[in-house]
């Protein structure tokens, strides 16, 4: 199987695992892909995502070079299934945990993802340029957000690789760890937040994504409007209650 698809205390995990190509996509696994998070935004009792790539060398060397040749216009290659699309489409909080190469495809992929944890020999690049076009799955927009212009125009013109310490001062990644302890580190995080209120949780995603598109007043509008819908459900009543009782809540996803 090259999306590899596993269950543990309210945590998916979703893998790409195609180590002997650098975990690189192809139109199968962007299918593949798809149906996982299909079936990951229908389990309640997922409450929070990893994905990252299998082996010791990459989270994802992006697109399968040898399948674009395959499409037979660029306007179908536009309209492909994405697999950043489909990891947009996930409800649930994502943890990218990138472990090695995360180049074109693979690095959208890993800025898709809420937040990003790498292993010491993470290395991402936006290399692209050096083949003839650009990244078409965010590259530009997550890149300009999560370390500037200037450092995004850096990658994106040159295709040159960062390495995880730097990727980590320019808040690309939060935290860089031994790969061997990347995967335990990843599940750590994961299951705090699968121990959260999961409503609140998937609408402090949507909360965020907001942020990026509007404007500062509509941004707070919205969030309000978001804190008021999160306020009515019985989780938020399960939390004022147990506060009040000094015990710790048990959130049910209503």
């Amino acid at each position: 199987m090259s999306i590899l698809v596993e269950r543990e205390d309210g945590v998916g995990i979703i893998t790409i695992n195609r180590p002997e190509k650098l975990n690189a996509m192809t139109p199968d696994m962007a299918a593949a892909l798809v149906a996982a998070v299909e079936d990951f935004n229908g389990d309640d009792a997922i409450r929070c995502v990893i994905i990252t790539g299998a082996g010791e060398k990459a989270f994802c060397a992006g697109s399968d070079i040898r399948t674009l040749d395959d499409y037979d216009s660029a306007w179908n290659f536009r309209n492909r299934p994405d697999y950043c699309d489909a990891i947009r489409a996930l409800l649930k909080p994502s943890i990218a945990a990138v472990n090695g190469y995360a180049f074109g495809g693979g690095l959208e992929t890993a800025m898709t993802c809420d937040i990003r944890i790498a292993s010491t020999n993470a290395s991402l690049a936006a290399p692209e340029i050096k083949l003839g076009w650009i990244g078409g799955g965010g590259m530009a927009v997550n890149l300009a957000h999560a370390v500037g212009p200037s450092n995004a125009a850096l990658m994106i013109m040159t295709g040159d690789p960062i390495d995880a310490a730097t990727a980590e001062r320019w808040g690309l990644v939060s935290r860089v760890v031994p790969r061997e302890t990347l995967m335990a580190e990843a599940k750590t995080i994961a299951k705090t937040i699968a121990s959260r209120a999961p409503i609140a949780a998937e609408t402090a995603k949507l909360n965020l994504r907001a942020a990026w598109a509007l404007s500062i007043e509509d941004a707070i509008a919205y969030e309000r409007d978001l804190q008021a819908i999160c306020f009515a459900t019985e989780d938020a009543r399960e939390g004022r209650a147990a506060f009040k009782e000094k015990r710790s809540p048990i959130f049910r996803r209503r």
